[in-house]
């Protein structure tokens, strides 16, 4: 067991199939926001910051998926005392990475850079052929 499988010790967890094509963001962040309205109450304005944070990487994870990691085939979330995993597993096993330095003024590339900003750790994994892109978030208690 790797570090991030000892810290996760999910204690819920929900996966979703995804058929990439139109909609697929879309839905992964409905998705998300739902089951974050399950899990957690995140009111008052620093709750709507954090949500509003994960669904724009959400997003962004999707995206990448589709954009340079084939298909996207699952969401995954996983809610432990304190944190939130998710996870997108693609059809690529091309490990995600920067193309250059990030550049503020680009209408794009801004994905990994957000990932680094806002979650508390990302990384990928080997998954079957493909990959497994994840990111986690504390989630005040």
């Amino acid at each position: 067991m790797d570090r991030a499988q000892k810290q996760r010790q999910a204690t819920d967890s929900r996966r979703f199939p995804l058929a990439g094509g139109p909609g697929v963001v879309g839905r992964c962040r409905d998705l998300t926001r739902q089951v974050l309205d399950e899990w957690y109450s995140l009111s008052g304005p620093s709750g709507s910051v954090l949500k509003a944070d994960i669904l724009l990487l959400v997003s962004e994870v999707v995206t990448n998926s589709c954009l340079h990691g084939g298909t996207p085939v699952e969401l995954g979330l996983d809610r432990a005392p304190g944190r939130l995993w998710v996870q997108v597993s693609d059809t690529s096993p091309v490990r995600p990475r920067p193309h250059g330095p990030h550049r503020p003024a680009s209408s794009s590339g801004h994905g990994l850079y957000l990932l680094q900003q806002l979650s508390d750790g990302w990384g990928w994994v080997p998954r079957g052929t493909g990959k497994a892109v994840w990111f986690v978030v504390t989630i005040p208690e």
